[in-house]
């Protein structure tokens, strides 16, 4: 049925967050009550990507973008928009594009993205595996399955230059080819979907915006490596992610493009989903892969890889959520075309969740090469609240932090390498002026020290001695000594460690160690956090001249160390204060100094 009007409206497990389900069901309402039923078809999607600005309701054809819509906001929109033809302005983006109806692609949020692997999301219904066909779903399976050998399909893949999106950038085809060339009676395709790092949502709201791509994927990957099986990892705390790839699993059964003889063929290829319990480690392919065997999930040495030896000691391909979504295009377009996008060596786009202080977070998708200029102040419309940048950290907790003089430098894998930081799986967090590198960094090392799997001792020891030594920076307590330890254990855990993890868990020590020098010396030599995040550096006094005696800040300490009389200049009590900043919220009268 053709309808004059589609009202799309984000579904993704932030906007559901944030009321998109009553919001939904509201609209239905309020188009019944109109007497519009035959007219305007309600979807729902997945992720728009704007996540700053959500719940995000789109209305085609006028491509209208209205953001930050309420349950509340939808009688307004079908009486106004839908009934009288009339943008809501007050919802719009921009209210100055009243007239233009703030198209999509007036936005600045979008105007830089190339959307390839998230070309589905805040477009389809999720659910719907009639959407993902008319979006030429499943023609990159049927081009394979009719028209390709599975040396095509591996040239192709080189001919695009894909790289693992996982973290390691390994080229896509190799990886595939080596599975191919292992003679076995059995083989595996795997897609690891267990996103960890703090922050970072690229994988679940490609699953939840569009799951038929990655089964698609993983069907050709079974094709072209000889396989009839596959696995998807996924995190037990993604239940809406689950949820539609399991609906996705049987609706493509139902229409035989998954299963037994697939489109009439010979080609048989099944999916099934594995929950992991959220452990960091299992990101790492033999971590995952013990795991799946439902065994601890602790690394393995390699050689040999999971391509060669891999679950249940078969040959296995495991790729990330976001490598296996690019591929269908890939093939339909040609490695070719892929191929002139991004850099000489980094081929493609990559999706990062771009997050922190900054005015527009949201999951966003680029051209490799791409400024982390461009990114952060223009994708991202700059820091909020007018403060000054400071530093980005890429690639998660793995990551280091990159100051503001390598602003303009080309997203790849080489140039973050060089850096000190690594794309990682594709978090992007961005700091201003009151952030603390120290502590900051003493958070990731904190995280990966607690994820740890604890097999190996150079990253079971090593990240708990590094950990000790920053917190010691961070208390005042530490000497240049203890600087020159941490260069030399991080080294040290690089070269020793048995996994990525333990591997790049001194990224973010040895990024603030080679970028922010000034900073860590103040903490070392001055005893003085200039940020004033390191509680042990920090202390709260009270200006005599400012302070009223109203007793506000005295009410709100928790260990009642501000002494003084009603109307009479009050004193914090230095031994007994925990730092804790209650006296400073509380006063309103400027009268609480933080140094």
């Amino acid at each position: 049925m053709k309808y004059k009007q589609y009202v799309l409206v984000c579904s993704g497990t932030a906007c559901e967050s944030s009321k998109s389900k009553d919001l939904i069901d509201a609209l239905y309402h309020e188009v019944l009550a109109a007497d519009l039923g035959a007219d305007i078809q309600i979807v729902k999607t997945g992720c728009f990507g704007f996540c700053e600005k959500g719940p995000i309701v789109k209305v085609l054809p006028e491509e209208t973008f209205y953001v930050q819509v309420k349950p509340d906001d939808a009688a307004e929109i079908v009486q106004e928009h839908l009934v009288k033809g009339r943008p809501v302005t007050r919802l719009l983006y921009d209210p100055q594009q009243s007239k233009a109806h703030a198209k999509l692609e007036d936005i600045d949020f979008y105007q830089k993205q190339v959307r390839i692997v998230l070309r589905n999301c805040g477009v389809i219904d999720p659910d719907s595996i009639d959407e993902y066909i008319a979006r030429d779903g499943y023609v990159a399976l049927e081009k394979v399955l009719f028209e390709m050998t599975p040396e095509g399909v591996i040239d192709e893949l080189r001919k695009s230059g894909l790289r693992g999106r996982g973290g390691a950038g390994f080229p896509t085809w190799r990886k595939w080819e080596f599975t191919r060339q292992v003679a076995s009676d059995e083989k595996y395709v795997m897609c690891n979907a267990d996103e960890g790092d703090p922050g970072a949502y690229m994988d679940r709201s490609t699953l939840e915006g569009d799951p038929h791509s990655i089964l698609e994927a993983m069907m050709i990957a079974g094709y072209t490596c000889g396989s009839c099986k596959g696995i998807i990892y996924i995190r037990a705390e993604y239940p809406l992610a689950i949820e539609r790839l399991n609906r996705a699993i049987s609706q493509a059964k139902e229409y035989g493009l998954m299963g037994e003889k697939i489109l009439g063929t010979d080609f048989c290829f099944d999916i099934e989903i594995r929950l992991g319990a959220g452990a960091f480690v299992c990101g790492e392919e033999t971590a995952l892969i013990a795991s799946t065997e439902g065994g601890r999930g602790m690394p393995i040495p390699r050689p040999p890889f999971p391509a060669v030896k891999g679950l249940w000691d078969k040959p296995t391909v495991i790729n990330n959520v976001e490598t296996y979504a690019s591929i269908p295009v890939i093939l339909m377009k040609g490695g070719d075309w892929y191929a002139k996008i991004g850099t000489e060596t980094s081929k493609g786009t990559k999706v990062f969740a771009l997050t922190g202080k900054i005015k527009n977070s949201g999951l966003i998708e680029v051209p490799m090469g791409t400024t982390l200029r461009d990114i952060i102040f223009g994708i991202g419309g700059g820091i909020k609240d007018g403060k000054k940048f400071k530093a980005v950290q890429t690639g998660g907790p793995s990551g280091g932090l990159i100051p503001e003089q390598y602003l303009d430098t080309p997203i790849d894998y080489e140039n973050l390498g060089k850096l000190g930081s690594i794309v990682g799986s594709g978090g992007m967090i961005v700091m201003d002026e009151d952030d603390c590198v120290v502590d900051v960094t003493k958070f990731y090392l904190d995280f990966s020290v607690d994820e740890s799997c604890g097999k190996c001792a150079p990253c079971r020891i090593g990240g708990k001695t590094l950990l000790t030594l920053l917190d010691r920076v961070s208390k005042g307590t530490g000497t240049d000594a203890d600087i020159a330890s941490m260069k030399q254990l991080s080294t040290a855990m690089q070269r020793a460690s048995l996994c990525g993890l333990g591997q790049t868990t001194p990224n973010p020590v040895l990024s603030i160690i080679r970028h922010f020098e000034d900073e860590l010396n103040a903490h070392i030599k001055d005893r003085h956090c200039p940020a004033g995040k390191c509680s042990a550096l920090v202390r709260y006094e009270i200006d005599e001249e400012a302070c009223i005696g109203c007793t506000v800040c005295a009410r709100k300490c928790p260990v009642n160390c501000i002494a003084g009389e009603r109307k009479q200049p009050h004193v914090i009590d230095q031994e007994r204060c925990v730092k804790c900043g209650a006296c400073l919220e509380a006063c309103k009268f400027n009268a609480v100094i933080k140094s």
